[in-house]
C-alpha cells in the first residue's frame, strides 16, 4: 500500500482529537486527515486566512503566514510586535502590526537605509541618523547647527548673541534669534580721545591716546568689543599736565625771563603775558596790555614795550587748553630824569602834509615836547593866510607829524623843543598841491578770531581824500573780530571802531554724481572745499527718507544719530568728518560700512526703502551756517520701478543740478 494512505482499523471507533504539527506556524488535526480521506474536497472548508496544501498526498488547510490556527475553523493574526520593537525592527524604530504581517518605521530624526518610509528588516534595512544640519539656514541668521542623535540643536555663531529665548534652541520650538554683537559707542576717557576709525563688532579694537596737555603712564591703550556686547573698560588714565612757571627774572630793564619744568611736553607752548602799569605821576594814564608768546624753549624770554617811570605787575600763564600756575613779578622802569637827551633834532618832509621829526637822543625812550607853529600864505591872494600852532609830545626817536593844511598854499613850519634852556628850533617850508587833496588818514586794521588762535590779520595803509565824508572798502576775512584805528595824520588821537564780520554760507561741497544699477553701494568721494567764506568746521553725511528731501532744512542744527528713536522717520547723520582730518586731495567713504565717523554710526541701508543722501558743510562760530548738496538718491527697489517713479520727479524738482553733474541713481537689489 502506498505510504501516503492511512489505514484505520477501527473506522467506527471515536478517536480523540489528535493534532499534527507540520511546521512552526501551521498544524492540522486528525479529523482533517480523516476528512481529507473521506472528503476529497477538503480545500473548500479552509478558513479565509488559510491555504490548502498537499501533505503526504492529502489536502490540508494551513493558516497563512502571520496567522495561527487549525486552518479550517480559525486562523488568528499573530502579533509580531509583541516580542518588542527593538527585537523585531531594530533601534530607533516603531513596530506596526498588520493582519498577517507587520512593518517598521524609523523614528523622527532617522531614516531607513533603503530610503523608504516603511521597511521589514529581513533585507538588512535599519534606521540611521538624519543630519539636519546639511540644510543651510536651518538655525536662522547668525545661527550654528549641531547635529544630535535623532535631532539637532542651534547655537549662535561667534559674534552673535541669543535674544528672545534659550540657547541651545530649536527653531520650530523656540523664538530665539541670533543678533550680531554690537558694542555701540566706546566709553570715553577724560582727557583722552580715540585714534582713527573703528567698528563696534565682536573683536573690534579701539586705540586711545591722551589729548594735548595730558599724559599717562599706562601703556595699555586698547579696548576690545567683547562677546557679551560691551567694550572692555579702558585702562588708560590721562592726567592733566600742569605747567610750573618758575624763576621769573627781569633783565635789560624791560625784558622778562622764566623757566618751566620739562615735564612731558615736547611741543610748543603758548604763553599769555598780561602787563599792568601805574605811572609814577598820578596825572598820567596807566598802561595795560596783553602779549602772546609761542615758543618751545624751556627758558622763554620776552622783551616788553613799557613806559618809563612806571610800576608794572607782569602776570605770566599758559594759554588754553593748557593749564599752569600763574607766575607774577613786579618791576619798575626808569623815569625820564634818568635819561639823557642832547636836544638835537631835525625836520624832513615825509609827504606833502607830513613831517618827520628825527631826534638824536643818547637813550631811546626819553619823552620830549615840541611846539609846532605853522603859517601859510597864497601868493595869488594877498589877504589869505593860515596860522596854527600845537604841542607834540613823543618818546620815539623818529616820529611822523601830519599837518592839517590847505591846498595850493606855501607854509613855513617852525618846530621848537620845549623844556630845554636852549630851546633849539628848526624851520622848514612846505608847499601843498593845488585843489582837492587836503586829508591824509592813517588806517591800522587788526583782526583776530577767538576760536582760531593761530589766525591774525594786520593791515596798515594811508589814504588821502578830499571829501568831507571819506570812505574806503576793506578786504576783510569772514568770521573775524576787527579793530580799525583811523587817525588823521594831523591829529593826536585816533578814532577806533570795532566790527565783526559774519561767517557766510560755506561753499557747496564738491561731489561726483553717477548712475549705478544694482551691486554694492558706491564710495562717496569727498573733496576738501576752499575756506573762502570763513573757516569750515566739519563735513556731515546725512541719510534721509526720500519723502523728506523737499522739506529738509539744511541749516537745521539737529543732528540725530542712527540710534535715536526718530532716525527712521526724520533721517540721521551717518558720518561726520572734521575739516582738519580731510586730506588736501580727496578722501572716500562708503555709505553703510558699519564704521563710526566721529560720534556717528554709518549704518547699512535697509532693502526696500528709498533714501536721499545729503552732504553738508558746517561752519560753527557764534552760530552755525551750513551748505548742502544732494549727493545720492538711493532707492532700494527694482531698477525699472526706480526709474519710472523717481527720475522724472528729480528732473522737475532739481533742474539746476542736471547741468552740474550726473544724478546718482543707486539701486541695491
Amino acid at each position: 500500500m502506498p505510504s501516503n494512505h492511512l489505514i484505520l482499523c477501527c473506522p467506527f471507533l471515536l478517536l480523540p482529537s489528535i493534532t499534527f504539527n507540520v511546521s512552526q506556524h501551521q498544524s492540522f488535526s486528525m479529523s482533517q486527515l480523516l476528512a481529507s480521506h473521506f472528503h476529497p474536497d477538503i480545500c473548500a472548508t479552509c478558513h479565509e486566512h488559510a491555504t490548502c496544501s498537499k501533505i503526504g498526498g492529502m489536502s490540508v488547510c494551513m493558516c497563512k503566514y502571520g496567522f495561527v490556527g487549525n486552518g479550517r475553523t480559525h486562523c488568528i493574526d499573530k502579533d509580531e510586535c509583541q516580542f518588542g520593537t527593538t527585537v523585531v525592527c531594530g533601534n530607533h524604530t516603531s513596530c506596526h502590526n498588520t493582519p498577517g504581517g507587520f512593518y517598521c518605521i524609523c523614528l523622527e530624526g532617522y531614516r531607513a537605509t533603503n530610503n523608504n518610509k516603511t521597511f521589514i528588516p529581513n533585507d538588512g534595512t535599519f534606521c540611521t541618523d538624519i543630519d539636519e544640519c546639511e540644510v543651510s539656514s536651518r538655525c536662522r541668521h547668525g545661527g550654528r547647527c549641531v547635529n544630535t542623535h535623532g535631532s539637532y540643536e542651534c547655537y549662535c555663531m561667534d559674534g552673535y548673541l541669543p535674544k528672545g529665548g534659550p540657547e541651545p534652541f530649536h527653531p520650530t520650538r523656540d523664538a530665539t534669534s541670533c543678533t550680531e554683537i554690537d558694542c555701540g559707542t566706546p566709553p570715553e576717557i577724560p582727557g583722552g580721545y580715540i585714534i582713527g576709525n573703528y567698528t563696534s563688532r565682536l573683536g573690534s579694537q579701539i586705540h586711545y591716546a591722551c589729548k594735548e596737555g595730558f599724559f599717562s603712564d599706562s601703556e595699555d591703550t586698547v579696548s576690545s568689543c567683547t562677546a557679551v556686547g560691551m567694550w572692555e573698560s579702558p585702562k588708560l588714565i590721562c592726567q592733566e599736565i600742569i605747567i610750573e612757571i618758575n624763576e621769573v627774572s627781569v633783565f635789560n630793564n624791560t625784558c622778562v625771563r622764566w623757566q618751566i619744568n620739562p615735564g612731558r611736553i615736547n611741543s610748543k607752548i603758548e604763553y599769555v603775558i598780561y602787563i599792568k602799569g601805574q605811572r609814577l605821576d598820578p596825572l598820567e594814564s596807566g598802561h595795560e596790555e596783553t602779549v602772546n608768546l609761542t615758543t618751545e624753549s624751556r627758558t622763554p624770554e620776552v622783551c616788553l614795550d613799557l613806559y618809563q617811570g612806571t610800576n608794572y605787575t607782569v602776570n605770566i600763564s599758559t594759554a588754553p587748553p593748557r593749564r599752569s600756575v600763574p607766575a607774577v613779578i613786579e618791576l619798575q622802569t626808569a623815569g625820564d630824569d634818568l635819561l639823557e637827551d642832547d636836544g638835537i633834532f631835525n625836520i624832513s618832509i615825509f609827504n606833502e602834509v607830513c613831517l618827520k621829526l628825527n631826534r638824536h637822543s643818547r637813550k631811546v625812550g626819553s619823552e620830549q615836547v615840541y611846539q609846532f607853529k605853522v603859517l601859510g600864505r597864497r601868493q595869488y591872494l594877498n589877504n589869505f593866510y593860515h596860522a596854527t600852532s600845537f604841542n607834540f609830545t613823543t618818546r620815539e626817536q623818529t616820529a611822523v607829524v601830519c599837518l592839517d593844511l590847505y591846498p595850493a598854499t606855501d607854509y613855513t613850519v617852525n618846530v621848537t623843543l620845549l623844556g630845554s634852556p636852549e630851546r633849539p628850533s628848526v624851520q622848514t617850508a612846505v608847499t601843498t598841491a593845488p585843489a582837492g587833496r587836503w586829508g591824509c588818514l592813517s588806517v591800522h586794521i587788526w583782526g583776530q578770531r577767538w576760536y582760531q588762535k593761530g589766525f591774525a590779520q594786520e593791515m596798515v595803509f594811508n589814504i588821502t581824500a578830499s571829501s568831507q565824508t571819506p570812505e574806503t572798502c576793506l578786504d576783510l576775512s569772514p568770521g573775524t573780530n576787527y579793530s580799525v584805528s583811523i587817525q588823521a595824520l594831523s591829529s593826536e588821537l585816533p578814532v577806533v571802531i570795532s566790527l565783526t564780520t559774519q561767517i557766510t554760507e560755506p561753499p557747496l561741497p564738491e561731489v561726483d554724481f553717477f548712475t549705478v544699477h544694482g551691486g554694492p553701494l558706491p564710495r562717496l568721494q569727498l573733496k576738501k572745499a576752499t575756506e573762502k567764506n570763513g573757516p569750515i568746521s566739519s563735513y556731515q553725511v546725512l541719510v534721509l527718507p526720500l519723502a523728506l528731501q523737499s522739506t529738509f532744512a539744511c541749516d537745521s542744527e539737529e543732528a540725530a544719530s542712527f540710534f535715536s528713536k526718530a532716525s527712521e522717520a526724520s533721517g540721521y547723520v551717518t558720518a561726520e568728518l572734521l575739516a582738519k582730518d580731510i586730506p588736501d586731495d580727496a578722501m572716500e567713504i562708503s555709505i553703510g560700512d558699519r564704521l563710526y565717523y566721529g560720534k556717528y554710526y554709518n549704518a547699512p541701508l535697509k532693502t526696500g526703502h528709498d533714501y536721499c543722501i545729503i552732504l553738508r558743510i558746517t561752519s560753527e562760530w557764534d552760530e552755525m551756517n551750513t551748505a548742502c548738496k544732494n549727493h545720492k538718491h538711493v532707492s532700494l527697489v527694482t531698477v525699472l520701478l526706480f526709474e519710472v517713479l523717481f527720475l522724472p520727479q528729480y528732473l522737475a524738482v532739481y533742474p539746476s543740478l542736471v547741468t552740474l553733474a550726473y544724478y546718482l541713481l543707486l539701486n541695491a537689489l
